[in-house]
């Protein structure tokens, strides 16, 4: 499993030089994305660390995510996303929160559908939600890994556009 060196650099760099930190909670990703923050150079500068949290009681624990909400939803919701990503910047005290929540196999509670949905939040603010879809028949580690990758695409673009403008 090898993640884009440009891509993870230029987020290192990116944080590093506006001195702004990040922390990460997943639950579908299941860890890829904290293992891809931990691949990149100087990664002790900016990433605090992580969290992953697979079931309700996790969420609702660690991450303060509402749990009747997430009980009717199976904690796959955008709000939760949201909710995730803004709660774990604040206990980890980070400039940026990322998270995902969501299905790599179809199964009932999806609809049979491979779905997720992610967040990123900036000083305490929601600055990007987003959904993702794949076919039923993608393979789980496939979903698991191009939820990685499209995140981390993803935050490259954000970093543009906020840091560039502070």
């Amino acid at each position: 499993m090898e993640f884009q060196q440009n891509l993870l650099e230029y987020i290192s760099s990116s944080l590093i030089n506006a001195n702004q930190t990040v922390s990460i909670a997943e639950s579908v990703t299941s860890g890829l994305l904290q293992l891809a923050f931990s691949q990149m150079p100087n990664a002790s500068l900016f990433y605090k660390g992580g969290i992953t949290t697979y079931t309700l009681p996790e969420k609702v624990k660690f991450l303060n995510v509402d749990r009747t909400e997430a009980k009717e939803n199976d904690c796959v919701t955008q709000d939760i996303a949201d909710t995730m990503a803004l709660n774990v910047a604040k206990s980890f005290e980070t400039d940026w929160g990322i998270a995902i929540t969501g299905y790599a196999t179809p199964v009932r509670n999806s609809g049979f559908k491979v779905y997720s949905f992610f967040s990123f939040s900036y000083k305490g603010e929601t600055v990007l939600s987003k959904h993702i879809d794949f076919h039923p028949k993608t393979q789980p580690l496939d979903a698991q890994l191009y939820y990685t990758e499209f995140i981390l695409g993803c935050f490259k673009g954000e970093l543009k556009e906020i840091v560039s403008s502070d």
